[in-house]
Order: C-alpha cells, then sequence, then structure tokens
C-alpha cells in the first residue's frame, strides 16, 4: 500500500476546503469534511499507539539495564528511573516550537502532556503525593504536570508529602511554595530544612477562583460561602460588590469548601476548575478573584538529581555565618559569575536562636560552569551550602 506524505494529505485536505463552491449542497460538503476528520482521526490513533509501543520498548530497556547489575546491593540502589522531568520539558517545549496552527502552543503542549501521560503509565505507574483533599490548587498543579493518567495520593499537610515520598509510598510530590499575591509558603521551605528530598521540577498555575454551587442549591436563600481563607481573600472586592450581607466561611482547603455543599442547600463555594469537576458542581460565575494576574508556584519533590534541559534553575539553601554582612558576601559570587538569583527568602534556622537560613534561587544548572563557580565561591564564606536541586524552569 502506498503511503501518503503528510504533503500530500494536506494538499487533500485543503482540497476540499477549496471545493465548497462545487458542492451541490452544503450537506455533501460537511459529509465530505467529516470523513476526512475520521480518516485524521484513524491515523492519530495508530500514531498515540505507536508512540505507546516505544514508551514500552524504553520501559524494557531500563529494567533489562537493572536486571544485568552484577550485585544484588545495585540492583537495589539502582531502581530504573522512568520519568524524566528534563526530557519531558525539552519535548513540550519543541512540541510548541513546530507548532504552526491554528491550535495555540500551549494548548497543543496541554494535549502532548496527556499522551505522554499515559504512556509514562504503560511504562510504570506513578503514584504522586499532593497537599489535599482532592480538588485544591494543588491538586490541579499536580494533574498538570503529570497529566490525568498519574496516580494522585491526597495529604493532609505538606510534611505527610516529604514523609510519603521520602518513605517511597508516593514516587514524587507536589506542594506550593509561593504566591504572587500572598509570598511563600513557609511550610513547604522548612520541610527541606528537615528532610534530604530534592526539587526535580516546578510548576506555575494561575489561581482562577470560580463561585461553585451544586444542583440543589436554592441561590434565593443563600446565606454562607465557604472557601479557604486566601481565596476568601483573593476574592474579597468580588464578595463585597454581588454579596455583601451572606456569611463567609473560612475552611482548610478550597476542596474541602466544594466537598461541603453536597450535603447543603443554602452554600456556595469559591474554588478552581478542578473542584468543580470532582464534585459535580456548577460554575454560577468564573474568575471572580480581585487579581486576574494572581499565580502560585509549586514544586515537585523527589529522591534523583535531573539533567539539565537547556533552561533550568537551581535552588539552594545557605546557612550563614553570624555576622554582619554576611548576606552581602554570599551575593557576590553570583553577581562577579554572571549568575541571575531569581528569588531569596530567609527562614529561622532551628533549633538554633537567633540564626538564618537563606533559600536562593538562580537561572542555570549546577553543570553550568558559572553556577558551580559561584556556589564554589560562596562555600568558604558560610557555614553550610546544600543544593536542593537544578530542575526544568516551568514549562506550561
Amino acid at each position: 500500500m502506498n503511503e501518503q506524505s503528510s504533503e500530500q494529505k494536506m494538499d487533500k485536505l485543503n482540497q476540499v476546503t477549496t471545493d465548497v463552491g462545487d458542492s451541490s449542497t452544503d450537506q455533501a460538503f460537511l459529509n465530505r469534511l467529516r470523513q476526512n476528520i475520521d480518516a485524521v482521526d484513524c491515523e492519530i490513533h495508530t500514531l498515540i499507539n505507536d508512540r505507546a509501543k516505544l514508551a514500552q520498548q524504553v520501559a524494557t530497556v531500563k529494567k533489562n539495564h537493572v536486571a544485568s547489575s552484577t550485585t544484588t546491593a545495585s540492583k537495589a540502589n539502582n531502581n530504573p528511573i522512568f520519568y524524566r522531568p528534563e526530557r519531558e520539558a525539552q519535548v513540550l517545549k519543541a512540541v510548541m516550537a513546530r507548532n504552526t496552527g491554528p491550535i495555540a502552543d500551549e494548548k497543543m503542549a496541554r494535549l502532548f502532556r496527556e499522551i505522554m501521560s499515559v504512556c509514562l503509565d504503560l511504562e510504570a505507574p506513578q503514584r504522586i503525593a499532593f497537599l489535599g483533599p482532592v480538588g485544591t490548587f494543588t491538586h490541579a498543579a499536580a494533574l498538570k504536570h503529570f497529566g490525568k493518567a498519574a496516580d494522585t495520593l491526597p495529604l493532609t499537610t505538606i510534611t505527610d508529602v516529604f514523609r510519603e515520598v521520602e518513605a517511597g509510598t508516593a514516587m514524587y510530590g507536589v506542594v506550593p511554595v509561593e504566591n504572587s499575591s500572598e509570598g511563600v509558603v513557609n511550610h513547604t521551605l522548612d520541610g527541606f530544612l528537615s528532610s534530604t528530598l530534592k526539587i526535580i521540577g516546578e510548576v506555575e498555575l494561575p489561581i482562577h477562583q470560580n463561585f461553585l454551587v451544586a444542583e440543589h442549591t436554592k441561590l434565593d436563600g443563600l446565606s454562607r460561602i465557604y472557601s479557604h481563607q486566601q481565596s476568601l481573600a483573593q476574592c474579597r472586592h468580588w464578595l463585597d460588590v454581588n454579596y455583601p450581607n451572606i456569611e463567609r466561611v473560612a475552611v482548610s482547603s478550597n476542596g474541602e469548601a466544594a466537598r461541603r455543599l453536597k450535603n447543603e442547600w443554602h452554600s456556595a463555594a469559591i474554588a478552581g476548575d478542578v473542584a468543580a469537576a470532582e464534585y459535580n458542581l456548577h460554575k454560577l460565575y468564573s474568575n471572580i478573584e480581585d487579581n486576574p494576574s494572581n499565580t502560585t508556584r509549586f514544586l515537585i519533590i523527589g529522591h534523583e538529581s535531573i539533567a539539565p534541559s537547556g533552561q533550568d534553575k537551581t535552588s539552594i539553601v545557605v546557612s550563614a555565618s553570624d555576622k554582619a554582612g554576611a548576606l552581602i558576601e554570599i551575593l557576590k559570587p553570583l553577581s562577579a559569575h554572571g549568575v541571575s538569583m531569581t528569588s531569596i527568602e530567609t527562614r529561622p534556622e532551628r533549633p538554633n536562636k537567633w540564626a538564618y537560613v537563606f533559600f536562593i534561587d538562580m537561572d542555570g544548572h549546577i553543570q553550568d560552569s558559572n553556577v558551580s563557580a559561584a556556589i564554589a565561591d560562596i562555600r568558604p564564606l558560610v557555614k553550610d551550602v546544600r543544593i536542593l536541586g537544578s530542575y526544568p524552569k516551568a514549562v506550561l
């Protein structure tokens, strides 16, 4: 059977469009378009399965490599790593670079994200711990980064997420680290002070709040609005204008707010899209946040070190000496080696009294000569430097 080139196929599809004036009826033309869509769908179907088979072959190679290890100890300590964040970042960036439309670059990348998620699940199911419950923005970040094929595990606290990944119950974890409106999440930074886990990726999630109701909600009887205290604060002006006299009840999470509507006819909730879908709620109003550019950054935590992707960040934690000008000394090597610092945060160095550590994010990978040189110059100036990880910058 002769195979057509992609150019020939596109010429054929374009011919259908240009022939619209020659069609005897609109219905005949519509039928021809649908036939071509069916043909393209068949080709897409075949190619997705071809990709999945290649992913299975990759998994086999990785497993055979571990099986061929010469000692039991090396096998135990050299489990195959199926999820490679640097590789996925490169694939997604390539998808957007070669995209010609009409689908927007990011939407096209999200389609590929889900294909990659399903293929990774064929290689080895990935269990992802996240700060729960189901329906939170951290849940949304986990799905955005790993795709919907991932097995997600909601946990009660950030400490629980660190603990489950350390224990190996979950392969990776997703935790919030900073919000563009509310600032840094201290519990996450403190988690690194008592953990050996590394940062292996990041997710940036625009925070869009929705006003949600259930099917049985009586809108003329609304008396209570549930949400997390930060979400209530982020929607304060909208609530003051639209529902100034209704009680606002802060709960542990937006997922919990959405869950409560199941048994209450007089309540509404403020939460994101994932919560609306998870609890089958109706979005009475969308994007009600006062700041439409509000964004939260999440970290992916795991055990392994990540190879360069080409566009990376490096995060370190520095235990500074207790002396005047300590911070200035830390920052000078970054400037001297042309390393761009993207953020710095300070936390108490427990249990020491009046001692502090600095969390620093910078552009570049630890394998980049300027980054490694800057960190080497910092080391003799401080009590300790720990590299939390080098990882790809958020792509989606």
